[in-house]
């Protein structure tokens, strides 16, 4: 099975994840037992994989894969990645051996899987992630990166028996309909992608997560490497640099990555913290400095220099998108304002945000609200559970916004920001994986 070209929206699999979509009357309903049964029927892809670094947790889950790739990559490695959500396409959420899987191939593992399943309830999320197995056992590769959905202990992602080595990235309030009310009820849910005497590399925690962790490594027996305890990072008073202590106390100076956001620090160290830990894979420095430098991720603080929406704004404006939508997001985001406004304390930088109706507006906006010289709230297209906008511009006013108003589109809101002037502003689009998706496909 060999990558091929990704084709614009209205292929094959398009309808055939439309089927996949009325299989199950909910979105999301936590079990493996489905997952298992379609398993045993396509033959157990799971147990042909190649060794899987698997990835749970809050924030930085995707930004932690993309900096393991660029350095296994570099190392000369082959490695499969899967994820989600996508942004643009569904193949993006199938990466084989650096490149989505290509239509036909998609195409053909889905029917493979829905053929399998047999009309049985089944969610979507779990039919595709049996057909992504299908894909990573038949494609050779060195490692497998597969991220959770949601969750972990009853993950569709979570069948694996004994991955090579588990991961977990900072641990917040969100999905809390799902996963627990409560930060030691969601840490529960996430340290279940532990397994017996397999090495888990966590991110620093919040106490009441971090003790959650520990618990759960000592009583599967998993060795933690805990950041914050086990390793430690340390970033240069001016963002440039940071240095990596490991658990053996060897300390090493690495370059800030390539991903922007004062946070891709904290991500980079993590990744680097977790090839500590594979033994299985030769990651010389040269390989780990090069990931940092190359490591690219789109939807998380990143700049659109060109296309139809970056067009639409002043020569010397910038435009700017990030798909962080829960509190611990909007923390992030705040620091990365308040880098802007040091550097640049002359620049306005407006905020146009959407977000679904599963997520907390308010706190999600707290923390930077007030850095924003303008918040324009815009629905989310195509998103039946968004917000609409004239409710989420109250939401932002909750939060701290001072000059708030609506828009019918993102468009929109450019458009109206491009009018009021100004030599110099940036503009920032954020709250939804989902808005953030519909960015890239409008911009081109």
């Amino acid at each position: 099975m060999a990558p091929q070209d990704t084709p614009a929206a209205g292929t094959g699999s398009d309808r055939v994840l439309q089927r996949l979509m009325a299989l199950h009357p909910k979105l999301i309903d936590l079990s493996l037992k489905r997952v298992h049964t379609l398993l045993a029927r396509l033959g157990h892809p799971e147990r042909a994989l190649p060794p899987v670094i698997h990835v749970a947790g809050t924030n930085g889950k995707g930004s932690l894969i993309a900096f393991l790739r660029a350095m296994l990559s570099a190392a000369g490695y082959r490695v499969h990645v899967a994820t989600s959500p996508h942004l643009v396409w569904f193949h993006e959420r199938i990466q084989l051996a650096g490149q989505p899987i290509g239509e036909p191939d998609l195409l053909a593992l889905l029917e493979e899987a829905e053929r399998a399943n047999g009309g049985e309830p089944i969610t979507f999320f779990e039919i595709t992630t049996c057909a992504a197995f299908l894909a990573f056992a038949r494609t050779p590769a060195d490692v497998l990166l597969l991220e959770t959905g949601l969750g972990g202990r009853l993950d569709a992602t979570n069948v694996i028996e004994r991955p090579e080595l588990t991961a977990i990235t900072p641990i917040g309030l969100d999905h809390m309909d799902f996963l627990g009310g409560d930060l030691a009820t969601i840490a529960g849910e996430k340290a279940g992608i532990m397994k017996p005497g397999v090495p888990c590399v966590a991110a620093p925690q919040p106490d009441e997560a971090a003790a959650v962790l520990r618990a759960r490594a000592e009583a599967v027996g998993a060795p933690l490497d805990l950041g914050g305890r086990d390793w430690h990072a340390e970033p240069a008073s001016d963002g440039t640099a940071f240095t990596h202590t490991g658990r053996d106390g060897s300390a090493r100076r690495y370059p800030a990555p390539r991903l922007l956001g004062p946070y891709q620090l904290d991500n980079a160290a993590h990744a680097v913290a977790c090839t500590d830990r594979l033994d299985r894979y030769t990651l010389p420095d040269a390989a780990i400095r090069e990931g940092l430098a190359s490591a690219t991720w789109p939807g998380r603080m990143q700049r659109l220099t060109e296309g139809a929406l970056a067009e639409r704004l002043p020569e010397n404006w910038e435009l700017w998108l990030d798909g962080g939508h829960n509190p611990a997001a909007g923390r992030a985001l705040a620091a990365a304002l308040d880098r802007w406004r040091t550097g640049e304390p002359e620049t306005p930088i407006h905020v146009v945000v959407g977000m679904i109706t599963s997520k907390d507006p308010a706190a999600f906006m707290a923390p930077f609200a007030d850095r924003a010289a303008s918040v324009t709230a815009v629905p989310v297209p195509d998103e039946p559970n968004s917000f609409d906008a004239a409710t989420l511009a109250e939401r932002a006013r909750e939060a701290g916004a001072g000059t708030v108003t609506a828009a019918d589109s993102v468009r929109a809101a450019l458009d109206r920001l491009a009018a009021s002037g100004g030599e110099r502003a940036r503009v920032l689009v954020c709250g939804s994986l989902y808005l953030a998706g519909s960015v890239l496909r409008e911009n081109g």
